[in-house]
C-alpha cells in the first residue's frame, strides 16, 4: 500500500487530541489519522497488520520474556536473562517489512555485554545456530542463507514461502515460535558449557524437533 502527502484541515482541538492519543501508543500523528481512517473505511494497513502479527508473536512469550518499549509501529523487541553469572541480557528485536509479498521482516540477535569471554561463547553459538540452518534449510535460499554474524549480533531475515497464504496471526505465531526455540537453545547451551560436544549435540536435536512439527515461514 503505497503513500502520499496530503493536505487536511483539521481543527485544533481535533489534532490536540489526535497528538495525545498517538503519544500513548507511540506512534505518530500520520500514521494514527491513517489508522483510524481505514478503520472507518474496512481497509487492512500494514500497520494494522503489524499490529496483528506483533500481537500473535507476543501471546506466545511466556514468564521469561519482557516486552521492551517499542521505537516504531514496525519493530517490536524483547528480552530475557541468561543464566549466566551476573545476569546479562539477550534482546530479540524484530523489525517488519510493509510489503509482505515475500520478506516478511529481520531478526536481530544481540546481547548486552563488555566481556570478551561471553561475546566469544555467544558466537560460537550463533556460528552452531547458523550452521544448523544452513544444513538444513540453505536449499530452500537460491540468492544465499538470509543470515549473518558480526560482533556478538546474529540478524536472521524472514520470508513468507510462495506456495503458502499465511494470515497474520500465522506469521506473527511463527516468528514468536522461532524465538522461543532460538531463546531455549542459547539458554540450554549455556547450562552445558562444561561439556560443548554435549551443548551442541543438544541444540541440534532440539533443532531438528522444531523442524518436525512443520515451519510456517523461512
Amino acid at each position: 500500500m503505497s503513500k502520499s502527502v496530503y493536505s487536511l484541515v483539521l481543527d485544533d482541538d481535533v489534532v490536540n487530541e489526535v497528538d495525545k492519543l498517538a503519544l500513548t501508543m507511540n506512534t505518530s500523528r500520520s500514521s494514527l489519522i491513517n489508522t483510524i481512517l481505514a478503520q472507518k473505511l474496512e481497509l487492512n494497513t500494514p500497520e494494522m497488520r503489524m499490529k496483528e502479527i506483533f500481537a500473535a508473536m507476543q501471546s506466545l512469550m511466556n514468564s521469561r520474556f519482557q516486552l521492551v518499549e517499542q521505537p516504531s509501529d514496525s519493530m517490536m523487541s524483547v528480552k530475557s536473562l541468561l543464566r549466566y553469572k551476573y545476569r546479562p541480557t539477550i534482546r530479540y528485536s524484530v523489525e517488519l517489512a510493509r510489503d509482505f509479498g515475500g520478506k516478511v521482516g529481520r531478526l536481530i540477535v544481540r546481547f548486552r555485554t563488555t566481556s570478551a569471554e561471553l561475546i566469544g561463547i555467544v558466537e560460537r553459538f550463533f556460528v552452531l545456530w547458523q550452521d544448523l540452518e544452513k544444513a538444513h534449510l540453505s536449499h530452500l535460499f537460491t540468492g544465499g542463507f538470509p543470515s549473518s554474524i558480526s560482533q556478538g549480533r546474529f540478524t536472521r531475515d524472514f520470508f513468507s514461502p510462495k506456495q503458502e497464504s499465511l494470515s497474520d496471526e500465522d506469521i506473527g505465531r511463527a516468528i514468536g515460535r522461532y524465538i522461543e526455540l532460538m531463546d531455549s537453545c542459547i539458554q540450554q547451551y549455556f547450562d552445558n558449557l562444561a561439556d560443548p560436544q554435549l551443548a551442541a549435540k543438544l541444540t541440534e536435536k532440539t533443532y531438528k524437533n522444531y523442524l518436525s512439527q512443520g515451519v510456517l515461514i523461512l
